[in-house]
């Protein structure tokens, strides 16, 4: 459905996608995973047309979206990581404005924007000024909006930052039901490791402008087949500790979490002595280890050296 081949983009000294190839089959959920300033919203922006790409190649359905970009437009729905929203107006007049520029109205527009509302969960509050609603709301307004015209191909911008957890869980489950009960291609960009574990079939990780790795969610957790990932639970962080682990001859990348630490070593390696070792060492108490299955986050530690969210 959807093929980018070699895209580059470059502004001025700075190269934000740097040979970027990717695919999205129809009727498929995929995942574009990188922190933040990895190049994923300037790939979907030439994607989405908005932007001219330095160089490469962009095919929907076999049509040049370069040359001709009304290839790809009618069908598309983009969901920005900004509002993008009349804060002035109510949620019915916002939608009811964004689904006549989509070319709908009379019975057909108002029937569809009531349809979106139930989708988003707002029906009781679609006569609220924009302005007057909490983040998760303007979230799922600023979704709905893209929705109006039932688009094949959904592009989302990382949907959930900066909301509740209940808006969140709602953006999701509809994030699901899209795609698995409507057969809409979604293409779903997120720093969130969680989202993308749960929404999508297959995932691009992207990190400085580039892909690192792509594939099914268990073929990217496969690189660490030779890997164990190891918690260490502490009731004090400390520098001394992390700098002590680095240099363990089987320890490859360390990273924090909220309980304490996150260790990838050789698969079977026999450091449970030596982390208790470095720990008394450096007057740290531990709570608990624990060696755990793979993780997308985990991968991506392998990968970079950094957590996805650093």
């Amino acid at each position: 459905m959807l093929q980018v081949n070699d895209l580059h983009k470059k502004f001025k000294t700075t190269t934000a996608v740097n040979g970027v190839n990717l695919y999205l089959d129809q009727g498929e959920s995929v995942g574009l995973l990188g922190p933040n300033g990895a190049g994923k919203s300037t790939t979907i922006s030439m994607i989405s047309t908005l932007l001219q790409p330095t160089s490469g190649d962009i095919r929907f359905k076999g049509g040049d979206v370069l040359k001709k970009p009304d290839v790809i437009r009618p069908v598309l729905g983009v969901v920005p990581q900004e509002i993008a929203l009349y804060e002035e107006l109510t949620a019915y007049e916002n939608m009811h404005f964004f689904g006549k520029t989509y070319g709908l109205s009379g019975e057909k527009l108002k029937n569809k924007i009531d349809e979106v509302l139930e989708l988003v969960g707002l029906t009781d509050r679609k006569k609220e000024r924009v302005k007057n609603y909490s983040g998760g709301m303007k979230r799922r307004i600023n979704i709905a909006v893209s929705l109006m015209h039932e688009p094949e191909l959904l592009i989302m911008d990382e949907p959930t930052v900066g909301i509740d957890p209940q808006s969140r869980s709602h953006i999701l489950e509809m994030v699901r039901e899209l795609n698995r009960k409507k057969g809409m291609s979604i293409l779903y960009t997120s720093h969130y490791m969680e989202e993308v574990e749960r929404l999508c079939d297959r995932v691009y990780i992207m990190d400085h402008g580039q892909i690192i790795a792509s594939g099914t969610k268990e073929e990217l957790k496969s690189i660490l087949s030779s890997e164990d990932t190891i918690l260490i639970e502490v009731h004090q962080k400390s520098e001394q500790f992390i700098d002590q682990l680095n240099e363990h001859s089987l320890v490859q990348q360390i990273a924090e979490v909220d309980t304490g630490y996150k260790v990838i070593v050789s698969k079977g390696a026999d450091v449970f002595a030596d982390i208790f070792e470095i720990a008394n060492a450096s007057q740290v108490k531990v709570k608990g280890v624990h060696v755990q299955t793979p993780t997308l986050e985990d991968v991506f530690l392998h990968l970079t050296g950094r957590k996805l969210r650093d």
